[in-house]
Order: C-alpha cells, then structure tokens, then sequence
C-alpha cells in the first residue's frame, strides 16, 4: 500500500486523525522529528483507539526516513505546482509526502534529489492551503482506488 509522509507535522490532532486513516486503508504513516510530544492526548482522542492498528514509523531526520523508504517514487504535496494529485498512477510502493500545517514544505525538501515529483490538490483560488490530515485522506484513497482497493471489503 502507498505510504504517508509527514515533515515535521505540528498539530497533535491531524496527525492522530491520520493514524485512524492509516489504520482504516492499510497505509503506512512515516513521520519525520522533531513534532509535538506523540503521547499526547490530542494524538490519541483524534486516533482513537487505532493506534494499535496502524503502522506508524517515526524517524529521526528527512535522511532516516529517506533511508527507510527508498527506493520509491515520492510525490511532494504543494500548493505551489500546477500538476495535480490525479495526473498520477499510483504504485503501491509510493510516498505521498505532507509538510507542516502552517508553512509546507520547505524548499530544500521540495526541491531534494530524492522528489520524484510536486503535485496540487485543487482548491477555490485565493485560499492558502488545506487542512493536513484531509489532505493526506484525498491523495492516499487516490492511490488506493487506483490499486482496485487490494485488501478492502
């Protein structure tokens, strides 16, 4: 199954909701440090009691998590791109890559050798950006009907 990357996420709650989403699809979540203490209560109220359903990686730089995923695609998520997140087929080995609620990924990691590609999901123009977690549920369940939703009921 696609995997989910998230850099340096800040708010304990989107990432608990995507411990829940990486329980429910079979999607590994990969998180890179330094982040918000990981037993708090916000991560376990938003994750529910699916923690212990999930796969969840934490690592400890962009390098560690690198290590441990590659070789694979990574697409970088970005609302500075034009391509968007269906222009893509997915393959199960990918890495859907997510930056911190408030700023996104930094350039050094957008443009790093190891980014296959950026891609956008589409939002109303003038708005910034959107909220992590929902980010992560739309490209990840892309990828996962384009894999014929292996392993659902």
């Amino acid at each position: 199954m696609t995997r989910i990357l998230f850099f340096e996420p800040r708010i304990a709650g989107n990432t608990g909701n995507t411990i829940r989403l990486a329980a429910g699809t079979g999607a590994e979540l990969h998180i890179v440090k330094p982040l918000f203490d990981f037993e708090d209560k916000k991560v376990r109220r938003a994750g529910l009691d699916y923690h212990d359903l999930a796969v969840v990686h934490l690592h400890d730089s962009f390098e560690a998590a690198l290590e441990a995923l590659l070789p694979a695609r990574i697409f970088a998520f970005t609302a500075h791109t034009e391509r968007r997140y269906t222009d893509v087929e997915y393959e199960p080995t990918d890495v859907l890559l997510f930056g911190p609620e408030p700023t996104g990924l930094p350039d050094e990691i957008l443009e790093h050798e190891a980014i296959t590609d950026k891609l956008r999901i589409p939002m109303v123009s003038g708005r910034r950006s959107m909220n992590l977690a929902n980010c992560a549920s739309i490209a990840i369940y892309e990828a996962w009907r384009q894999q014929g939703f292996a392993g659902a009921l």
